[in-house]
């Protein structure tokens, strides 16, 4: 039975956000100087207006998540969160039934819930955090940052835009893991998914 899984705003802030990290790793990357493309000042200022961008986006999606009670859909469960560990190491490549059947209430398995909550309650607030203390660089002294300086600050940017990173790398490889691959993208770009009976009520 297909049924509506992924609501208007879900796919909407979800090829959003897939949009601007891309753009802020393309330009973080110049900005460290691993190549040369839009120029060092433009790919500054499109970083800064991407990343201010992103954090509109992600405030705007947590008030969604609260006012619809989509938040639920990310409490962490440790039920079939080893089976689905293995499944993704070892069962799709063996092609094995998955451990995990999608509903409207539940619309990530335990691993992904995992991985979700580690990109919104860590890897996020960091790389908010420590790019607006680099935003806001000049005014250090003024906000009481006189202390700081500004190496550990890059450090951790880096290191959290890096974990950024092989999240998004490990996120479009399993999106190809459906059957037929395209099942996972082609379900975020209308919305509609196979689901059963039974689990079509939520």
């Amino acid at each position: 039975m297909k049924v509506m899984v992924y609501k208007r705003f879900e796919r909407f802030w979800h090829w959003s956000q897939a949009a601007l990290i891309i753009g802020l790793m393309l330009t973080g990357f110049e900005i460290h100087s691993s190549y040369s493309w839009l120029g060092f000042e433009t790919a500054v200022n499109a970083h800064i207006v991407m990343a201010l961008l992103l954090i509109a986006l992600w405030l705007f999606a947590i008030f969604w998540h609260f006012t619809t009670g989509e938040w639920r859909q990310y409490i962490p469960t440790t039920e079939k969160l080893a089976a689905m560990a293995r499944y993704y190491a070892f069962g799709m490549f063996k092609d094995e039934e998955k451990p995990y059947k999608k509903s409207l209430s539940a619309k990530h398995n335990p691993l992904q819930r995992l991985a979700y909550l580690v990109f919104k309650l860590l890897i996020s607030p960091v790389i908010w955090v420590s790019g607006m203390l680099y935003l806001l660089y000049p005014y250090w002294p003024q906000l009481g940052l006189g202390w700081l300086t500004l190496a550990p600050v890059a450090i951790v940017h880096t290191a959290a835009a890096f974990a950024m990173l092989v999240f998004f790398i490990a996120h479009v490889y399993l999106a190809f893991t459906g059957k037929p691959f395209y099942e996972y993208v082609h379900a975020m770009i209308t919305g509609y998914e196979e689901l059963d009976d039974e689990d079509a009520k939520g």
